[in-house]
């Protein structure tokens, strides 16, 4: 009979290391599974880079962003004028930086209203069940089938375009996907042991939900909002882009671009524009890789490695 080998010292001591290493908490899995993403690593200096020189604008732009400096009109790229001028003079980097403030607060503003919203809605529908979640339901395919576009354009166009009425309407029809999201994800946390273990002790509908279903479905909330920052910021620039937003002479990401609206512009003063298309494409990148690395870093079925 032939013996069998004896496993190798290098293999045994590996075995005996990865046995006496300390287990990982949660978070540290997640961690390790993100840092993997190199893109993800890098979109976050990016996205971070981008926060901070916005919040900081007044330290690095030299001018107010309303500010005309009528002698130097459409002005190139100088010592001067950083980033060049606009038609009436005013300095294309402080409106950049400025307007990412405000194009970043709409983005904060409509994606907090629509959480608030499709959490609610997806943990009591799918907590509940029954005639709640059949009621519940109907009004998400009622609002997945509406034109969501057209209905802000409607309603910036009747009641006025202004930042406020931006943010509002974009959050109250942002949330039917967060809601299905949420739904799907409680339907199957409520069936768990531990749900059944509270309920048994008596423990109130709105106590479980709030301190058992909702941690076992935050993950899946978290990867939900990098990607409805993105939405948001590219709705917010097609509205400012059509005037239908935020209104100059506020500045925003949107109305930068869409202040360039002219082939003129397009083709001799791409400084006017180009800056904030830049900050917008880094913007959405970013918060894309971002979310692509949470959610593999997320993924339960990832997370034993």
């Amino acid at each position: 009979m032939q013996a069998t080998a004896a496993p190798s010292t290098g293999t045994s001591s590996r075995l005996h290391e990865e046995f006496q290493r300390p287990p990982r908490s949660l978070a540290r899995l997640v961690f390790d599974r993100f840092r993997r993403h190199r893109l993800a690593l890098v979109s976050l200096i990016v996205l971070a880079l981008i926060l901070v020189t916005n919040l900081a604008a007044p330290i690095f732009a030299q001018y107010e962003p309303t500010f005309i400096d009528a002698r130097n009109r459409n002005q190139a790229p100088s010592a001067t004028h950083l980033f060049g001028t606009d038609a009436l003079g005013r300095d294309i980097l402080a409106r950049v930086l400025y307007g990412g403030r405000v194009s970043l607060t709409v983005a904060l503003v409509a994606v907090s209203i629509s959480l608030v919203i499709g959490t609610t809605f997806g943990l009591v529908s799918g907590f509940r069940g029954g005639r709640v979640d059949l009621f519940l339901q109907r009004i998400a395919e009622i609002m997945s089938a509406i034109p969501v576009f057209f209905l802000i354009i409607s309603f910036v166009a009747v009641f006025g375009a202004n930042i406020f009425n931006t943010m509002l309407i974009i959050g109250l029809l942002s949330w039917e996907g967060l809601a299905r999201l949420v739904r799907g994800q409680t339907l199957q946390v409520r069936a768990q042991d531990f749900v059944l273990a509270a309920r048994s002790i008596g423990a109130k509908d709105r106590d479980i939900m709030v301190r058992h279903v909702l941690p076992n479905v935050l993950p899946f909330i978290i990867v939900w909002i990098t990607f409805a920052f993105t939405s948001v910021i590219l709705t917010e620039t097609a509205l400012s882009y059509l005037g239908l937003g935020v209104q100059p002479p506020q500045s925003s990401w949107g109305n930068l671009v869409g202040a360039a609206g002219n082939l003129l512009d397009i083709q001799f003063h791409p400084w006017i524009w180009l800056p904030a298309g830049l900050m917008i494409t880094f913007t959405v990148l970013s918060l894309n890789f971002i979310g692509d690395a949470l959610r593999d870093a997320l993924d339960p079925h990832a997370l034993i490695d």
